[in-house]
């Protein structure tokens, strides 16, 4: 029996409800192990033979080997077995935050089918029918109804919460297909764009893989609007400010460079998830500003 949680994902980039799913571990503190497969091809159901009865991600096994597939499920389990990590929030905002994670389960289906989440790119417009429109009405008298509600001037119910990481994919959603909102809705899309976790999250999307061709659209493309990541890239060889990971503590054997600075990690995704966004990584800036 493991003393640490597994976690299922999908595609980094692509696969909103694993980005749900970890956002529940990375945001509140909780430690898990991942395993990743591709979607659209035979490695995730052949990983997700090793936890029936799941079909979907995200799937977690408990410590005492529970599985557990479904994002709402696990958010309250989660929320049960760590009560002080601040999953869902506390007096009113509980009840709130539940309702608006359940009708996100459930729906916005027009929206989902037309704006698939993508974090590798961000578009002008991509002509939104009624249907989507529709749905960012509906998004607007929720969030609306949850800030009148508890009062909160940023996250929908006070801090941030199970409620702000079932609507993280929705905002980048928002913010890929530049979706028509209210100023204060775009104020809560950009403040997860630059939450932590979420840029942890699409930093190793970014180098999660090849694109996928299922997700492409033709629509003209536009600079991605969260905070722009500081000029890295990868160089060769493996001269470098430090001898070890600052991840993992292990050689150097890849190194990336920025503002003429060299540093070392044990593996290429350590260095590439650097490059993609250096400011996303504690342990790394540390090394940076010594």
């Amino acid at each position: 029996m493991s003393d640490i949680y597994d976690l299922v994902i999908g595609d980094r980039s692509y696969s909103s409800w694993s980005l749900r799913g970890w956002l529940l571990f990375d945001a509140f503190g909780i430690p898990c192990r991942i395993h990743s497969a591709r979607l659209y091809t035979d490695e995730l159901p052949d990983l997700l033979k090793a936890y029936p009865p799941a079909r979907t991600v995200p799937t977690i096994r408990t410590p005492d080997g529970i599985v557990m597939p479904e994002s709402l499920a696990i958010a309250e389990e989660l929320a049960s077995r760590h009560p002080q990590a601040g999953i869902w929030p506390e007096g009113r905002g509980r009840a709130i935050g539940r309702v608006l994670a359940a009708e996100m389960h459930a729906g916005f289906t027009a929206l989902r089918s037309h704006c698939p989440m993508n974090l590798r790119v961000s578009y002008t417009d991509c002509a939104p029918p009624q249907a989507v429109l529709d749905d960012l009405a509906r998004l607007e008298t929720i969030w609306s109804w949850a800030w009148e509600q508890t009062g909160s001037t940023g996250w929908l119910c006070g801090p941030y919460s199970a409620a702000d990481a079932f609507f993280a994919p929705v905002a980048t959603r928002i913010a890929t297909y530049n979706l028509p909102v209210s100023a204060r809705a775009m104020a809560y899309v950009q403040a997860h764009l630059a939450h932590p976790s979420f840029r942890r999250w699409k930093a190793m999307g970014m180098v999660d893989g090849p694109d996928q061709e299922f997700y492409r659209r033709d629509y003209p493309t536009r600079p991605w609007p969260g905070p722009m990541p500081l000029p890295a890239r990868a160089v060769e060889g493996t001269q470098s400010e430090n001898d070890a990971c600052p991840y993992s503590g292990r050689p150097v054997s890849h190194v990336l460079e920025l503002e003429g600075r060299r540093f070392g990690f044990c593996n290429a995704f350590c260095r590439d998830k650097t490059a993609a966004d250096p400011e996303a990584w504690p342990a790394f800036m540390a090394l940076y500003r010594r």
